[in-house]
């Protein structure tokens, strides 16, 4: 396959470039941070964000989607990262959209997805339980209730969980945490009688919670896919929202390697422009070139996903694994080379580096995929 984008992939990207760099650019998360924002995103720019289809980029065109791919997906999620726009497209237009397209019955699909495409509702995935991704330790408790089951335990940072209207929860229904058969996922209701949120605001500016079930009684029909197989459905949705992530964080290390240089342009030391010193132009010669594999292992991804979402894991560990290196330094040689401004509040450079501090956590750090990827291979 070839790793650059075809014309209408390249023809989303502008779109969703100009849309983003047009309403929803950095300062919008200061604003958004400074005020206090009780959801931490803009609802008129979700519905904007809706109207110009983005939302139902996953979503098949039978349930008023556009029907495409993870390329595109990724297309969006990296014009993400380059504005630091906040809002739940990660969680909810991903990661979400993808388990009810792995798992979802068709009445399922008909009541969930249509909502999600139109930005009507917002739904995530309630995996960790613990400060670290780990998917397979899942513990929370599930018994069997009448015609129905009963949810006993606590979630922790679930992305946009106080503004989800649908939480999609991994629990356990046999065998022990590490198993991982007897994992199910759950559609829950936020309203249902014993659940209780509480709202995170992250490092970055952007939105988690803590989610506690006490007794928490759901039907039947409640159940995503089947009572004990969940664990591939979870795959599939954690690798979509992997590789969606690894795309954020390569926009944000693209946009601070691309402040970087126009500041090494500008910047006069000595009576000469900085960017004229050696020392200086090797350290960004070596950015450019991490950042251009990086975008080659992405897209990989992406298109891995595409052909065959249950076989892609090895390259969207690859992926998640070199984005938030790659992203790591990034930010860290923007904020050394633009000197002692560089850590400045009044400077945007200190956003990218909380943004990507908090991207490389999300769904697994890179030490979790090299050790999935060391295990995969015999390690």
């Amino acid at each position: 396959m070839s790793l650059i984008l075809t014309e209408e992939q390249t023809m989303l990207r502008d779109s969703a470039h100009e849309f983003l760099a047009d309403r929803a650019p950095v300062k919008q998360l200061r604003e958004l941070r400074d005020s206090r924002s009780a959801d931490g995103f803009s609802r008129p720019l979700w519905k904007q964000f809706a109207e110009m289809g983005f939302t139902g980029v996953l979503v098949p065109e039978i349930y008023g989607g556009l029907g495409l791919g993870h390329v595109e997906a990724g297309v969006v999620m990296e014009q993400i990262g380059h504005q630091l726009a906040a809002s739940p497209f990660l969680s909810s237009s991903i990661a979400a959209v993808c388990a009810l397209r792995q798992g979802g019955s068709e009445s399922q699909r008909q009541a969930w997805l249509p909502r999600l495409a139109s930005g009507e509702l917002v739904a995530t995935l309630a995996v960790d339980e613990t400060t670290k991704h780990r998917p397979a330790q899942t513990a929370l408790n599930v018994t069997p209730a009448g015609q129905g089951y009963t949810l006993n335990g606590a979630k922790t940072f679930v992305l946009d969980a106080h503004v989800a209207g649908l939480l999609i929860v991994v629990a356990r229904t046999a065998g022990q945490p590490g198993d991982t058969a007897g994992i199910s996922l759950f559609l829950v209701e936020p309203t249902a009688p014993g659940v209780t949120i509480q709202r995170s605001v992250t490092v970055d500016s952007h939105n988690a919670g803590h989610i506690d079930f006490k007794d928490v009684k759901v039907n039947a029909d409640a159940v995503l896919g089947h009572v004990n197989g969940g664990w591939q459905i979870l795959c599939a949705a954690l690798d979509a929202g992997r590789a969606a992530a690894a795309a954020e964080l390569l926009g944000l290390a693209d946009e601070a390697f691309a402040r970087t240089v126009a500041y090494l342009k500008e910047r006069r030391q000595f009576d000469r422009v900085i960017g004229e010193f050696q020392g200086l132009q090797h350290r960004a010669s070596e950015l450019y070139c991490e950042l251009e594999i990086t975008r080659a292992a992405v897209i990989n991804a992406q298109q891995q996903l595409d052909a065959d979402i249950d076989k892609a894991g090895e390259a969207v560990a690859v992926a998640k694994a070199r984005a938030g290196r790659t992203a790591t330094l990034a930010v860290q040689e923007a904020v050394q080379l633009h000197g002692g401004m560089g850590m400045t509040d009044e400077f945007e450079i200190g956003f990218f580096m909380k943004r990507a501090r908090v991207l490389q956590e999300i769904f697994g750090d890179a030490n979790f995929h090299l050790d999935q990827l060391a295990r995969s291979h015999g390690y």
